[in-house]
C-alpha cells in the first residue's frame, strides 16, 4: 500500500519517539480510547503511523483487535481490507488476539471479513486454541463455525480438547468433540485429554470421555495411567468415577508402582481405603517396593495402620536395586521409620511382628548412633540385637558400644539389654605392648554401605576408648556386667591419665563380690533373648531389680 508524506500526519514525531522509550503510541492512544472520530481524521489523511509496525510487528489493526475495540476496528478494516490476516513478528494475527482476549464482537467482525481462523502464532497457537485457554464458548463456536480446525496442537502438542480438560470446562468439552476433536491425540508428553481430566479431578469431563470411547486404562509413555494420575493428585471423586468404571488399579508404572504407591506417598488416606481391597498383593510383591515403605518413609502413620491393619507384610524387603539406591543399603518399612526418628510408627511396625534385624544396617544401630534413647529402648524391647556388628566397620565388641559409648545412659541400657561387655576386655595384646593406634575411626561414615572399599582393620576396644575423655566412667561401668577380666596394658595406661580412675583398676582385680558373680551367671542362663522377661520368675522384687541392674536397689 502506498504511503502518504509522513509530514501529513500530526502525531508521527511523536509517534516515533515514543516508541523508542517504549512508551503508548498516539495512535494506540486513540485506539484504546475508541476515538473514532480521530481514527477517521487519521484513515482520511491516509497518515502512515497506521499500517507501520511497531518492534513486536503490531500495527494498529492488532491494537484494535487487542483492546477490543470493535468500532475502530471496523474503520481500519474499511480502510486496509487486505490486513485482515497480517502477522506480527511473533505471527499473531487480530484474531488470534482477539480471540485471546474473549471479545467476542471482534472476532465474529473480523472472521465474517475474511479472517483465517487457522493462521496459528510461532508458538502453533491457533485463535481456537487461544480461545479454549480463555476460555471462552462462545468465541469457540464462531471460530468453529469459520472453519477452524479442532485438533491443531500448540508446540507442547496440546489439542483444543486438551486446553479446555485442563480448565475443567465440559460445555466445551462437548462442543469440541461433536466439532471432531480426537479424544485419543496425545500432547508431547504422551498424555490424552482423559489424563488432564483425571489429573484436575474433574469427574463430569472423565465421564464424558468415557462414554465416547476413550481410553480409561491408556498409559503414558512412563506407564501412568488415569486412575495414578487421580490418585496422585488426590482426587477422590475422580478415583471414584474411575473405579466406576473399571478402571485398572493393578497397571503399574514403568517403575513399578501402582496407584496405590501414589495414593500413599502423596498422603491420601480416603483413596488408599478404597484400593487396598482391589490392589494385588502379587503385584506389590513383584514391583519390589511395598506401599509400607513409602508410609514409613514419608511419616504417613495414618496410612501405615491402613496398610498393616489390611495385612500388609511389615518385614517386607526393598528389591535389590531399590535398596542399592540408597548408601546405607536400607531394606525394611521398620528402617525407614528409625531413621525418621518417628517413635509411634516404629511401634506400629514391631507390634505387627516386624523384625528388627533385617537391615544390613541394624536398625538399632542407627538408634544408637542419633542416642535416640526411647527408639533405642523400644526397638531393645521387641528383641532386637544388642550385639549386632557393621559389615563395613568391623569391631571385635559390638558396634552400638563403638556408636555411642560416651552416652553412659545409652551404654547403660544396650549392656542391660545383653550387649556383650566381655568382648571389650578381650584384647590379643593383653599385658604387651600395643601397635600404634590406626587413623581415627570417622562416625559420620559408619554408616556406609559401600561394596567396593576393603573392610578396615578389626577394631579394638581400648583403641577406641583411648581417645575418650569419659574412658574412665566407661570401663567402670563395663565391668559392671562382667566377670573376671584383666586390663589390657593400653587400658592400663589409659586409666593412669588421671588419678581419679585409679579406683576402676581396683575394681577389676579379683576377688568380685559373690552377688555380681551371681546376677551374670543369672543372666546368662536365661539368655540374651529373654532378659525382658526376668520379671515374670518367680522372684522377690527386690532380686528382679537387682538381676535388672537396677542402681536403686538395696542389697540389704
Amino acid at each position: 500500500m502506498p504511503r502518504d508524506n509522513p509530514n501529513c500526519d500530526p502525531f508521527i514525531d511523536l509517534y516515533k519517539a515514543l516508541r523508542r522509550g517504549e512508551e503508548l503510541s498516539p495512535v494506540q492512544a486513540v485506539i484504546m480510547d475508541g476515538d473514532g472520530a480521530a481514527l477517521m481524521d487519521l484513515v482520511g489523511r491516509r497518515c502512515s503511523s497506521l499500517m507501520e509496525p511497531n518492534n513486536d510487528g503490531w500495527i494498529a489493526l492488532h491494537d484494535a483487535a487487542y483492546y477490543g475495540q470493535l468500532h475502530c476496528l471496523a474503520i481500519l478494516l474499511k480502510a486496509y481490507p487486505n490486513s485482515v490476516n497480517s502477522c506480527s513478528l511473533m505471527n499473531h494475527t487480530a484474531l488470534l488476539l482477539a480471540a485471546g482476549r474473549g471479545h467476542v464482537s471482534c472476532v465474529d467482525f473480523l472472521l465474517k471479513h475474511g479472517a483465517d481462523p487457522n493462521i496459528a502464532n510461532k508458538d502453533r497457537e491457533t485463535p481456537l486454541l487461544a480461545a479454549c485457554e480463555q476460555p471462552n464458548q462462545a468465541i469457540v463456536e464462531l471460530l468453529l463455525k469459520f472453519g477452524a480446525q479442532v485438533n491443531r496442537c500448540n508446540v507442547q502438542g496440546e489439542t483444543c480438547l486438551h486446553v479446555a480438560c485442563r480448565h475443567g470446562e465440559l460445555n466445551l468439552c462437548r462442543t469440541l468433540l461433536e466439532a471432531g476433536a480426537d479424544l485419543n491425540r496425545k500432547n508431547i508428553y504422551g498424555l490424552q485429554p482423559i489424563f488432564t481430566a483425571a489429573q484436575h479431578g474433574y469427574v463430569d469431563i472423565i465421564n464424558l470421555f468415557a462414554s465416547k470411547g476413550a481410553d480409561i486404562n491408556g498409559q503414558a509413555p512412563d506407564g501412568a495411567s488415569p486412575l495414578f494420575e487421580a490418585c496422585k493428585n488426590g482426587h477422590v471423586s475422580a478415583v471414584e468415577a474411575l473405579l466406576s468404571l473399571k478402571a485398572d488399579t493393578n497397571r503399574a508404572m514403568k517403575s513399578g508402582l501402582l496407584p496405590l504407591h501414589a495414593a500413599v506417598q502423596n498422603n491420601h488416606s480416603r483413596i488408599v481405603s478404597m484400593l487396598i481391597p482391589l490392589t494385588s498383593m502379587v503385584r506389590v510383591r513383584r514391583c519390589g517396593i511395598s506401599p509400607l515403605h513409602l508410609a514409613a518413609e514419608h511419616n504417613r502413620d495414618e496410612i501405615l495402620a491402613l496398610l498393616i491393619q489390611a495385612g500388609f507384610d511389615v518385614n517386607s524387603r526393598l528389591s535389590s536395586d531399590r535398596s542399592a539406591m540408597f548408601e546405607d543399603r536400607r531394606s525394611t518399612a521398620l528402617y525407614f521409620s528409625v531413621i525418621n526418628g518417628n517413635l509411634e510408627a516404629t511401634e506400629m511396625l514391631l507390634a505387627a511382628g516386624a523384625n528388627p534385624d533385617l537391615d544390613v544396617f541394624n536398625p538399632l544401630l542407627i538408634a544408637v548412633r542419633f542416642c535416640r534413647m526411647e527408639m533405642a529402648a523400644l526397638l531393645l524391647h521387641y528383641g532386637a540385637n544388642a550385639n549386632a556388628q557393621i559389615t563395613t566397620e568391623p569391631c571385635a565388641f559390638p558396634a552400638a558400644i563403638l556408636l555411642r559409648m560416651e552416652s553412659l545412659p545409652m551404654l547403660k541400657l544396650l549392656l542391660d539389654h545383653g550387649c556383650d561387655a566381655a568382648t571389650c576386655f578381650d584384647c590379643p595384646h593383653g599385658g604387651k605392648t600395643h601397635p600404634p593406634i590406626t587413623p581415627a575411626w570417622r562416625p559420620a561414615e559408619e554408616m556406609r554401605g559401600s561394596r567396593v572399599a576393603p573392610p578396615r582393620q578389626c577394631i579394638q576396644f581400648c583403641e577406641a576408648v583411648s581417645g575418650s575423655r569419659n574412658a574412665g566412667p566407661i570401663i567402670s561401668l563395663l565391668l559392671d556386667y562382667v566377670g573376671h577380666v584383666r586390663l589390657c596394658s593400653r587400658l592400663l595406661d589409659v586409666l593412669d591419665r588421671r588419678s581419679d580412675w585409679k579406683p576402676v583398676k581396683l575394681k577389676a582385680l579379683p576377688p568380685h563380690p559373690l552377688m555380681q558373680l551371681c546376677r551374670l551367671k543369672i543372666r546368662h542362663q536365661v539368655g540374651v533373648r529373654k532378659l525382658k522377661l526376668l520379671h515374670t520368675l518367680p522372684l522377690p522384687v527386690t532380686l528382679v531389680r537387682f538381676l535388672h541392674y537396677d542402681i536403686q536397689c538395696s542389697l540389704s
